[in-house]
């Protein structure tokens, strides 16, 4: 354990001698008749408020000094501790930042022994008059503190040095273990600001989604997790069994059923903004415990979603990072409309050199085993499997600017309207970025015998081996029955937005608590 995590005199200790060592100091605060856990501080400033109120005096007029002390009340972690005889330095921080405490003697009496007590890592409160330091560092001259929780392991806060020559403060984490990070993202919150930042931008992603739906007269709804028949996508859910009604349930894939249910009944504009749940792999893209949104607009078709999806987009990535660019992966990238467009069967042959409507499924097969597959695999693949593993190892990864993909097969999607034209294809498109698909959507299919038909060859491909088809949704079919408006669909993954725009590598990084392996 690197001594930049402990409290001065915990260095040459084992972690369980720490961890007795704090409690040892808990017994005896209590013997003083400190609680250690209090109930509540009330209306504390933050410290970067308090750092605010002393610049804001010395801007207004520096040369006259008015005689008022700026008074001001902090809570917070305490983050470095220095016991200089009967004075001492800390660092208290919050979600703001950090400001400095100066505690003295001769203000605390017998309170100042206490310090004594304090480890890095406990929450305090502290009030007092916040000044300049010597070096010119805002600090609080504290005349009171308050324990608030006593930290009984130490966090891992690292090491904070300023340059030489620049001034510079460089972090040295001390908390690289990526893993242990994930894992424990308490302590990961805790010791990492820039960690805290990227989930406060993911809010404002999620804030910034829906105030643009809202203010195009969509309406929020949740619709069922656990759901008898799951549907609205192609991959394997997740199953429960239901005691009480001694059924089987499954855990969503998709939002997309439900809400054009609700297009049924009249509801015109509906988004949902929840978790879906795939039975697949990890990956840095894949987390299987995932957040969409989902919206569905009546009378509207796929060219209608593809301009609204470049407004939305280009709005989010407004409100969420202002003038800062997007940079991902090393590029930088541009959410300004229009976006790029290529039909499914262009971007094939213009850049992963496949021409699909000259080729037959036997030649299809042919390439994809050389992905790397195994026989049995591309014997069960339909004709529209085999497009989309093309598309995706050949294609999509060279996609790094926003670019509408458009006209599936017919195969690869049995929930779209067949394209005006050419039965064969359908109004889909998805728009890549940065390598990975981030939106799907579709001029919807409201035909519902067109739609019975296409659910029984997903089950045709379902008896023949396919893991990742769409059952026969026989409520769902009663719905259409009753007649669906024209009606344009759209679904974008929350996680994977939030990674492109806060830069950051693998969908870990944007999930607070992401699946992981037992330890």
């Amino acid at each position: 354990m690197a001594s930049d995590e402990l409290t001065p005199g915990e260095e040459h200790l084992s972690d369980e001698r720490v961890v007795a060592d704090r409690l040892a100091k808990l017994s005896r605060l209590r013997e003083r008749g400190v609680e250690p856990y209090a109930y509540s501080y009330d209306d504390p400033d933050s410290a970067q408020g308090a750092i605010d109120l002393l610049l804001a005096k010395e801007l207004s007029d520096p040369l006259e000094d008015d005689g008022k002390e700026l008074w001001v009340r902090v809570a917070g972690r305490i983050v470095s501790k220095r016991v200089m005889g009967k004075s001492t330095f800390a660092h208290l921080a919050d979600r703001t930042g950090k400001i400095q405490l100066y505690f003295r003697v001769n203000d605390l009496a017998q309170d100042y022994e206490l310090i004594d007590l304090l480890d890095l890592g406990d929450w305090i409160g502290a009030e007092g008059k916040v000044f300049r330091t010597r070096t010119s560092e805002v600090s609080v001259w504290v005349s009171s503190f308050k324990l608030l929780a006593k930290a009984l392991r130490p966090l891992p806060l690292g090491k904070e040095e300023v340059h030489a020559e620049t001034g510079e403060r460089i972090v040295h984490s001390g908390f690289t273990d990526v893993e242990a990070r994930y894992r424990q993202r308490y302590a990961d919150l805790a010791v990492n600001p820039e960690v805290r930042a990227t989930f406060v931008l993911r809010a404002l992603i999620v804030s910034a989604l829906r105030r643009f739906l809202d203010e195009r007269g969509f309406i929020e709804v949740e619709t069922p997790i656990l759901q008898p028949l799951y549907g609205g996508a192609l991959a394997r859910p997740f199953t429960t069994h239901h005691n009480a009604l001694d059924m089987q349930l499954y855990l969503r894939i998709a939002d997309e059923l439900y809400l054009k249910r609700l297009i049924v009944g009249g509801m015109e504009r509906v988004y949902e903004i929840g978790k879906d749940f795939r039975n697949e792999g990890l990956s840095r893209f894949h987390n299987p415990e995932f957040t969409m949104l989902e919206f569905y607009a009546a009378y509207l078709d796929y060219e209608g979603v593809m301009r609204l999806t470049e407004e939305l987009l280009s709005h989010v990535a407004r409100e969420a990072l202002g003038d800062r660019p997007v940079s991902f992966g090393g590029h930088e990238i541009s959410f300004a409309a229009p976006f790029a467009r290529y039909t499914m069967f262009e971007a094939l042959q213009e850049i992963g050199g496949v021409d699909v409507p000259g080729s037959t499924e036997d030649e299809l097969r042919d390439r994809v085993r050389t992905l790397g597959f195994s026989a049995d695999d591309v014997k069960a693949m339909g004709r529209g499997k085999l497009i989309d593993e093309l598309f995706g190892a050949l294609v999509e990864p060279k996609l790094i600017q926003p670019t509408f993909i458009t006209d599936y097969p017919r195969e690869m999607s049995p929930l779209a309207k067949p394209k005006r034209g050419d039965e064969a294809l359908t109004e889909r498109f998805e728009l890549i970025v940065a390598g990975k698909e981030l939106c799907n959507a579709y001029s919807e299919l409201n035909d519902p015998i067109d739609q019975r038909e296409r659910f029984e060859a997903q089950k045709r491909l379902a008896l023949a081996g396919d893991e990742e088809t769409q059952p026969i949704d026989e409520d769902f079919l009663r719905a259409m029955e009753f007649g669906m408006p024209p009606t344009g669909g759209f679904g974008m993954g929350v996680d994977r937005l939030t990674m492109i725009l806060s830069g950051q590598p693998s969908i870990r990084d944007v999930i607070l608590f992401p699946t992981m392996r037992p330890e």
